[in-house]
């Protein structure tokens, strides 16, 4: 074909070829899963993981080898039990707890600033059903966590993680979890795939700012806190929450509230002091389980008359007490320059600041849930003093 000569290519409907390519796609990333799926169920990662367990094993110590072969003997003789009705399952269970009470509630806990990682024999030990890991320099949770598949606490808070791994949603039997004061940006959305969760802690991650809407699906959680962080509206995926009870959402930069919260049936705590609201929505009179309401005073003008009169809701407001709100402005830009020079620095005097208020409010509503009267207006000077 010579250079002077003219091709005319015939093209079709661009739409039709992205379809195609779409569906070619489509088929090939569920190739990848069902492969992934079947080296999953397959038998290599175990034999990996006792051929490592072997090579581990001839490391350690005499001492250090009989103790680990009796935790691992202990989780032999819990998943060995033979099926039986409930009531004999409560019977045997109760004979176990009088024998021995930390049979049937097996933990780790780990604490202290010398950690940097997770105990290399921690892998073996998947019968765990407990973590218990607080004021580490840990950075990010180890890749052979979904392996712990009879986990149902995982307490992790104040340490260095940044990120929770996507697998997470391989703990279906995770019941509570708690990430507070640590470094997370963004929640995976698999944790919706933890469907018996009921208890969900995220205080004080400081750059949280949303939640992914399929945490819709957790819709056993009963206690959701995401205080301390840098929300302007409650996550949509909370308004789903059909058995959700307590809300803390305090402490963030919320400027309103939604006018459908009363699609939280069974609501009974919401704390929303420390933020920017100006007025309460009229649909939080429609939430007949509420019986108690935290919020900060200084800035609210409206409010709802049936929820100050109704004798069954604890309206508290706080006030801050902390002069005019020039002085108020200029301690905010002063806390705002010293996080600027010590962005790259450990948190450690922050996270026990914020860690104390907010131990202090929890003490101080508990101590007003017992009260049948709790004044009208309530000061934080005895926060500001305990600081």
């Amino acid at each position: 074909m010579g250079p002077g000569r003219r091709l005319d290519v015939p093209v079709g409907d661009l739409s039709l070829i992205r379809g195609i390519w779409e569906v070619r796609v489509r088929k090939y990333r569920q190739r990848q899963k069902k492969e992934k799926e079947r080296i999953e169920k397959s038998a290599l990662p175990k034999i990996d993981q006792q051929w490592q367990y072997r090579i581990y094993c001839k490391s350690l110590k005499n001492t250090e080898r009989n103790l680990l072969h009796h935790y691992l003997e202990r989780s032999t003789l819990t998943s060995k039990i033979q099926p039986c009705t409930e009531s004999e399952q409560q019977d045997h269970k109760d004979q176990q707890d009088e024998k021995d009470p930390d049979q049937s509630k097996l933990v780790f806990q780990l604490d202290g600033d010398q950690w940097m990682d997770f105990p290399r024999e921690l892998q073996w030990m998947t019968y765990l059903k407990e973590w218990h890991i607080s004021r580490t320099k840990i950075g990010r949770l180890p890749d052979y966590l979904p392996l712990f598949t009879q986990l149902s606490v995982l307490e992790i808070p104040k340490n260095a993680i940044a990120e929770l791994p996507p697998e997470i949603g391989k703990l279906t039997g995770l019941r509570e979890l708690n990430v507070s004061y640590n470094r997370l940006s963004k929640v995976p959305p698999e944790l919706g795939d933890c469907e018996n969760l009921e208890r969900l802690e995220l205080t004080g991650n400081q750059n949280l700012f949303e939640l992914p809407f399929e945490l819709s699906s957790l819709k056993q959680l009963v206690h959701l806190d995401i205080a301390e962080n840098r929300f302007v509206s409650i996550p949509i995926c909370a308004l789903r929450m059909s058995r959700l009870q307590l809300l803390d959402m305090s402490n963030n930069s919320l400027t309103d509230l939604p006018q459908d919260m009363d699609r939280l049936e069974q609501l009974v705590t919401l704390l929303i002091h420390k933020n920017n609201l100006t007025y309460l929505p009229h649909c939080l009179t429609q939430i007949s389980t509420l019986r108690m309401i935290v919020v900060s005073g200084d800035e609210l003008n409206c409010i709802p008359t049936k929820l100050c009169r109704n004798p069954d809701i604890k309206f508290i407001r706080l006030y801050d007490n902390r002069g005019n709100a020039e002085k108020k402005k200029k301690e905010e830009e002063k806390r705002r320059d010293k996080k600027k020079r010590r962005w790259n620095q450990p948190r450690k005097e922050e996270v026990k600041k914020d860690s104390g208020e907010k131990e202090f409010i929890e003490a101080y509503i508990d101590s007003l849930k017992d009260r049948d009267t709790i004044p009208e207006a309530t000061t934080k000077v005895s926060i500001s003093c305990l600081l």
